[in-house]
């Protein structure tokens, strides 16, 4: 039995994932800090506020096990400040409120082409929120770097909407990769056996189910 905390529950893969541990028999409390409410839940505390941060620092709800699942754009975030606080400063803070509240296991997901020395800004900022993870020295800690993420967004991507036929097509681990996938691969990995470090492709991701 476990109690889990996710970071990013209203987001394409967190929301994915946010049900699947609500289904779980095995997690038997969820801790979801949002900006906006989520529907309820038995197994569910949802804190709400505008400042994740201030809502972290808040948790006190002993957990076991953390899934962060934050993630923007530069176009979405507003500046690359804006970007940065989200997709590193918050997943480290996340992660950091995971080991507070008594996690063993941190589960986080990245991005394929993560890299800290990358010259793009967003490959750059996943490699380099990867590197501070790993430095937290986990017990455990599970990286996913999925490709272009298939699934229903409230405001579809411009730029998604035209490349994701390419990338359906695209061979290994550059082909897309649907958002339930990877939500399934987090819960599979929070329940197996193992310690360490594990970073997972987005090849690898696919045997969970299929890219439609």
């Amino acid at each position: 039995m476990a109690r889990a905390l996710i970071v990013g529950a209203t987001g394409l893969v967190g929301k994915a994932l946010l049900q699947l541990l609500q289904d779980a028999p095995q997690v038997t409390a969820i801790v979801a800090p949002t900006r906006a409410p989520l529907p309820p839940h038995a197994k569910l505390t949802n804190p709400v506020g505008d400042d994740l941060f201030e809502l972290l620092s808040s948790l006190q709800q002993p957990v076991d096990i953390i899934f962060c699942c934050l993630g923007t754009t530069r176009k979405a975030a507003g500046s690359d400040a804006n970007f940065r606080y989200v997709d590193y400063q918050l997943v480290i803070e996340s992660a950091l409120t995971g080991r507070r509240l008594g996690a063993q296991h941190c589960l986080a997901v990245s991005s394929l082409g993560a890299n800290p020395r990358s010259s793009f800004l967003y490959n750059r900022t996943k490699g380099e929120m990867e590197q501070a993870l790993r430095e937290q020295n986990w017990p455990r800690l599970t990286l996913v770097r999925p490709s272009m993420l298939l699934g229903e967004r409230p405001s579809p991507r411009l730029l998604e909407r035209l490349t994701t036929p390419l990338f359906k097509l695209l061979p290994g681990k550059w082909r897309a990769v649907a958002a339930e996938d990877v939500a399934q691969t987090l819960l599979q990995q929070a329940f197996s056996p193992g310690s360490g470090v594990t970073v997972l492709e987005s090849d690898q991701l696919h045997r969970y189910g299929n890219v439609h």
